[in-house]
């Protein structure tokens, strides 16, 4: 008997892949970009979030172009060797672009750009497969929702929620309620999906959106400085940037 055309299985996850003329398009504009400004610098996002890179891009976008991701063509439109090399020393730069990193062109000094991105962070709420940045432990009695001050009880409706999300509450005069402390999480081990769920139900922000510089091009002489230090992520918030207790509340500001 022939095969049902109603059985076909239809993938929902097919990506569209880029034409050839795409990539030609990308690699001439970075091109551009490339004579257009003096400086170029290579990054990375700690606790990647496309809803805060945006907001960078609109904060730079009069004074810098922003270029994230398809590393492979960003290089090749760079050039990897001296000899493909689109700008003198600008292949020294681009042979790092692997992963998931991005590159910035700016006028900007140097020193303005470092203490720029130093100073911005978006805080956010954890991912399964994060570190915990502190032990959480709820106590005994109503559990509270942190989104305001002060904070507040959650609603009778979501008392199933929470215990799908392993909290043994009960219900109190209609208020979702824990007869005995809950340790939600512990520091320094990693979050389970329902650990990371109920911190954002919760309100609890444990990771922080940040991008680390890598490196500069300097298009009038040609050389790379590479970033160390306060410009760059630490290895910790290249897996999941960590904001500690005491950060949180200057952080939500």
């Amino acid at each position: 008997m022939p095969r049902s055309k109603r059985s076909k299985l239809v993938s929902l996850t097919k990506v569209v892949k880029k034409t050839k003329e795409q990539k030609s398009a990308l690699m001439q504009e970075l091109q551009e970009n490339s004579e257009k400004w003096r400086y170029c610098w290579l990054f990375e996002v700690g606790s990647m979030r496309n809803a805060h890179l945006k907001t960078v891009r609109k904060l730079w976008k009069d004074s810098a172009r922003i270029f994230f991701g398809r590393g492979a063509v960003m290089a090749k439109a760079l050039g990897i060797t001296a000899e493909e090399e689109h700008r003198p020393g600008i292949h020294k730069l681009a042979k790092q672009i692997k992963g998931q990193v991005g590159v910035l062109f700016t006028d900007t000094p140097p020193q303005e750009v470092i203490d720029w991105f130093v100073d911005f962070k978006q805080p956010d709420f954890a991912r399964a497969g994060n570190i915990a940045s502190r032990t959480v432990i709820l106590p005994v009695g109503p559990v509270m929702r942190h989104h305001s001050d002060p904070p507040e009880p959650f609603p009778h409706n979501e008392e199933p929620q929470l215990r799908k999300l392993g909290l043994a509450t009960s219900l109190n005069k209609g208020v979702p309620t824990l007869t005995n402390a809950h340790e939600l999480c512990k520091k320094g081990k990693p979050l389970t999906g329902e650990q990371a769920q109920l911190l954002k139900l919760i309100g609890h922000r444990m990771v922080a959106f940040r991008v680390g510089l890598i490196a500069r091009w300097d298009a009038e002489t040609g050389e790379v400085e590479q970033i160390e230090g306060p410009g760059a992520l630490t290895p910790e918030e290249r897996i999941g940037t960590v904001i500690g207790e005491e950060d949180e509340g200057a952080m939500s500001e």
